[in-house]
């Protein structure tokens, strides 16, 4: 008599294929808060006096924003193009 494996029967979030789409999601949403964030404290950083150290922040800070938004872009052209990632079913005539 053959053993059957019982099927479980909650799969976990995170280990599901919209599980990670959605964390996707989040994460573009966590890139542009913060991008905006960097933004406002580099522009603020720059306003009220300019020594040479405050200006090195308030640079360093946008090019984290800028890498921030890019971040976001990548993210999202991923999403777009490959919504379901690696686990995306094939029929045998695709792969030829």
């Amino acid at each position: 008599m053959s053993t059957l494996k019982p099927k479980p029967k909650h799969r976990p979030f995170c280990f599901s294929v919209k599980g990670h789409v959605k964390m996707l999601r989040l994460d573009i949403i966590n890139s542009a808060i913060a991008a905006i964030f960097m933004i406002i404290i580099s522009v603020l950083s720059l306003l009220p006096e300019t020594t040479t150290f405050i200006v090195l922040g308030g640079v360093f800070g946008l090019l984290v924003a800028v890498c921030c938004i890019a971040d976001g872009v990548l993210m999202y052209r991923k999403l777009l193009f490959n919504p379901s990632g690696p686990y995306q079913k094939r029929t045998i005539h695709d792969k030829i």
